[in-house]
């Protein structure tokens, strides 16, 4: 992999972590958003530009993470394949006990002051649906979600990720040997609620694609000829605006709605892939010679971890604090993840100074 790869690999996965902080950061009333979901409140500037970037133009950033990661895991097919699983359960499941654990931390201090207990309530984060205290829930509902619904709900593409990892192998050979039949499953597969020990269907699909990718040898690193920076941005904003006013107009009683919603947010994330992975070359080669930005992108890890819950707490905290506030809602969406960006960066940079080790296990090495 030329140098070049690589910073694009590492650019990339820096802001399509950083944007999750927007995509989980929106304040709609619709507390859970999947792909199909509509809106069940008035058409505004704010919840409009809460829909478009939280559902729609920034969907392609998951996607875009477990094809690099598919790519990144092949290139080291010459290595003993218990040699690489050994390494991952390290960087990957190791990480993500760590984080689960250091999530119920932060969710338990905030339930000992009043005002702070009120934002963890209202956030409604609890994967299980049950908000209580934690010390009303016990031992043994903590644990349960320590190791199988943390509250760091994000923490859920690491686990998949291991998982992927493991089945490498067969996912090799059925990406050379039946390539059409396999991604055809696959997608079918991300289309339903198909979920088997933490193998679920869209991120197989993406991370496949990494794979035959790397071993098509494609040309990733070079613009194809038919390929219009121009129209592929118009077109990747023209579907994500139209999903967005969908989104607010569509009957959710109507069968047909959830499949024109499935459509356009397949359209969206193929589009957005497509045109930020090969119209923004001039962009990564000027942000990563800044050595500034290339320092931030080594606690990518740490933003990913540690965001949430630490983004929905502080957007219900701000709402105690702006309700008064002309358009606190926007204000809110604009603002609390920017604060919380940069404090995961200071964490990080604060625990690599002051405790390497720490930070190397909680990473699994990455950062350094």
């Amino acid at each position: 992999m030329d140098r070049f790869l690589s910073q694009k690999f590492r650019f990339y996965t820096f802001v399509c972590i950083a944007l999750l902080l927007y995509v989980h950061g929106y304040n709609l009333n619709e507390r859970f958003l999947t792909p199909y979901s509509l809106v069940k409140e008035r058409l505004t500037f704010t919840t409009f530009i809460e829909y478009f970037l939280a559902n729609g133009a920034l969907r392609f950033r998951i996607p875009m993470l477990f094809i690099i990661s598919g790519y990144i895991f092949s290139l080291q097919d010459k290595r003993p394949y218990w040699e690489l699983i050994k390494k991952r359960f390290s960087t990957l499941i190791i990480p993500f006990f760590i984080w689960s654990a250091v999530g119920l931390a932060i969710t338990y201090l905030w339930q000992q002051f009043p005002v702070t207990a009120q934002a963890v309530k209202d956030s409604q984060l609890d994967q299980l649906g049950d908000n209580r205290p934690y010390r009303e829930i016990g031992w043994r509902g903590i644990l349960h979600r320590w190791a199988v619904a943390p509250v760091s709900f994000q923490l859920w593409f690491i686990r998949s990720l291991f998982f992927y990892n493991l089945l490498y192998p067969f996912i090799r050979f059925a990406v050379t040997r039946y390539t059409y039949i396999w991604f055809g499953v696959l997608f079918l597969f991300w289309h339903t609620i198909f979920n088997i020990l933490f193998i679920e269907g869209q991120g197989l699909f993406f991370f496949s694609l990494g794979v035959w990718l790397f071993r098509s040898n494609y040309p990733i690193h070079k613009k194809p000829g038919w390929f219009s920076h121009y129209l592929s941005w118009l077109f990747f904003i023209g579907v994500s605006v139209i999903k967005t006013f969908m989104a607010f107009e569509l009957e959710e009683e109507n069968y047909v709605t959830h499949y024109i919603m499935y459509a356009l947010h397949d359209i969206s994330i193929g589009a957005g892939i497509l045109a930020i992975w090969f119209s923004a070359d001039l962009i990564v080669k000027w942000l990563m010679n800044k050595e500034w930005f290339a320092w931030a992108t080594a606690f990518s890890f740490v933003i990913y971890a540690l965001h949430v819950p630490l983004v929905e707490y502080a957007t219900q905290l701000a709402f105690i604090y702006w309700h008064n506030l002309p358009n606190y809602r926007l204000l809110t969406y604009l603002v609390v993840p920017i604060v919380i960006l940069f404090f995961c960066i200071g964490f990080g940079a604060l625990l690599r100074n002051l405790l390497p080790r720490v930070y190397r296990l909680a990473t699994g090495g990455r950062g350094f």
